[in-house]
């Protein structure tokens, strides 16, 4: 394998790009190529001629809250006020529910992020004479709502070019289309700052579409006028944000409220209008991330004892385990054992799950497999949601691990190795060329790299519950630090072969390069 140098590192990640049809803004598809999107938006301009009642419901994830953001401040810019419900996890659950049909007396409703699995609240609404405008970007299921209007790329005869986008992407061109329609002033490319935090969130393939909106969006945070995001600049005193600062740091914030407690706080905090408000709902966040975090480990602990390291997937259940933690809990086993991992909390003989995969195989459709045995499930390739009764769960374990059983290939995609990295040729540069390719994501990785042969001549543990491990190591007479987190095992062996990636380290104004490992060979 050729050692990777700067010259290396810059055609390789070049050739990721070269063939992108929407590399400029200018460049982006239309709003008309969606199915339905004509008809939607004029039904909207009629509700605004007529003065209805708009109601859009939302969801409680990073991209529901994103998505009911941008409709809602679009319509302020229009001037029209419209109402919002974003469900509560733990009181409404997901979506587009009769629960929350039951909230809405008339007028139209727009589902952000949602609706595509709603086939029994369409129905109560269509009882009501209320119209539904169904606006999503999961996967459509066999039966599909009775709505006035759906645009969702995912339908079969939806021309829209390109298919995996977030919901607040679909949301954003249901603006776009009003826009037109009704012949606003409204500059679309304000709203880059929230559409490239509901992407990353979302974890869609960061190329094609997604990667130029993300890369103007992340741009778009620095300048950005919101008080919400003016908060997020003084947090996180950078130069230039990478897609990792809304990942590890904004998006997880954002998620907190609406698996803690309630989404509210979080739309709170991005439809802010003062610092005032702004300062005060990110505070909230705060806690509640904190909150999340304790629980999250507590929970991950549990999880992980009670895993049959040889079975196909992760299948675990627990009493009253938090509903708000089990999917970051559900994804990181599945990076841990290296297979899809299922995360089940049991409430009054009913078990809620949350899935995720990192894998080739399509979760949603290793899910329908088990269908008979569910109450319900929605998601997409990588992640899902489900519930059944809880007496069901050892017979779900079996088919999911038999029907696992013809995948064993696929179980686990493997991060491409760049190459064997000189890691002495890592400087400045190297990094700037690794930076000047941002945003990276889902099938545009961060580069990695192998270091094979390293003598360990140091191994210690750091972190408040010392937890994530620092070796400094020695390849080929060049000295380097590399750290794993969520790592306390045992080093004491003389030599080491990695797959590491390398971040800028920012510390007090100095700039250093930072090995984190991925994995351990």
């Amino acid at each position: 394998m050729p050692k990777v140098t700067k010259q290396r590192l810059f055609e390789l990640l070049s050739a990721r790009h070269e063939n992108n049809p929407y590399s400029r803004l200018i460049n982006i598809p239309s709003p008309d190529s969606f199915k339905d999107i004509k008809k939607a938006s004029q039904r909207i301009k009629q509700a605004l001629l007529d003065n209805e009642t708009i109601t859009i419901v939302g969801d409680y994830d990073v991209d529901g809250v994103v998505s009911t953001t941008i409709i809602v401040d679009f319509f302020q810019r229009i001037g029209r006020k419209v109402k919002h419900i974003i469900p509560n996890r733990f009181e409404h659950g997901y979506g587009l529910s009769p629960k929350i049909v039951d909230l809405i007396d008339e007028g139209l409703v727009i589902t952000v992020d949602n609706g595509i699995s709603a086939c029994s609240a369409a129905k109560l609404l269509k009882q009501k004479g209320i119209d539904l405008i169904i606006t999503d970007h999961h996967t459509v299921g066999k039966e599909i709502p009775e709505a006035y209007a759906i645009v969702n790329p995912k339908q079969e005869d939806c021309t829209f070019p390109f298919k995996e986008i977030c919901g607040a992407q679909v949301a954003w061109y249901l603006c776009a289309a009003v826009k037109k329609e009704i012949n606003a002033k409204v500059n679309l490319q304000e709203f880059f700052d929230l559409l490239c935090v509901a992407i990353i969130a979302d974890i869609m393939p960061m190329t094609s579409l997604n990667y130029t909106m993300v890369k103007h969006g992340l741009k778009k945070i620095k300048t950005s006028s919101r008080p919400a995001f003016k908060k997020i600049n003084e947090m996180i005193s950078k130069e230039i944000f990478v897609s990792d600062d809304v990942g590890f740091t904004i998006a997880p914030k954002i998620n907190s409220a609406g698996r803690m407690e309630d989404a509210s706080i979080a739309l709170n905090f991005l439809l802010a209008s003062t610092d005032y408000e702004a300062n005060d709902a990110l505070q909230l966040l705060e806690e509640l991330n904190c909150f999340r975090k304790n629980l999250q480990e507590e929970i991950s602990k549990k999880a992980t004892n009670a895993t049959n390291p040889e079975e196909n997937a992760v299948v675990v259940w627990g009493e009253d385990w938090h509903e708000g933690v089990i999917g970051i809990v559900a994804s990181k086993l599945s990076n841990a054992f290296k297979k899809p991992a299922f995360i089940f909390s049991i409430n009054n003989g009913i078990a809620k799950g949350s899935a995720r995969a990192n894998a080739n195989i399509n979760l949603h459709t290793i899910i329908t497999e088990a269908s008979d045995l569910l109450l319900g499930f929605g998601g997409h390739k990588n992640a899902a949601g489900l519930s059944m009764e809880a007496k069901n769960l050892e017979e779900f374990k079996e088919r999911i691990n038999k029907s696992l059983e013809e995948h064993k290939e696929d179980l686990h995609i493997e991060h491409d190795v760049l190459g064997e990295l000189d890691v002495s040729n890592v400087d400045i540069e190297f990094l700037n060329i690794i930076e000047q390719f941002e945003p990276y994501g889902l099938k545009n990785h961060r580069p990695i790299f192998k270091i094979t042969n390293s003598q360990i001549i140091k191994a210690e543990l750091f972190g408040k519950d010392k937890n994530h491990t620092k070796l400094t190591l020695n390849s080929d007479g060049f000295l380097f630090e590399a750290i794993k987190f969520y790592c306390d095992e045992n080093f004491d062996r003389p030599t080491i072969d990695l797959v590491v990636s390398v971040n800028k380290n920012e510390f007090r104004g100095q700039i250093n390069p930072q090995f984190l490992i991925q994995d351990i060979l």
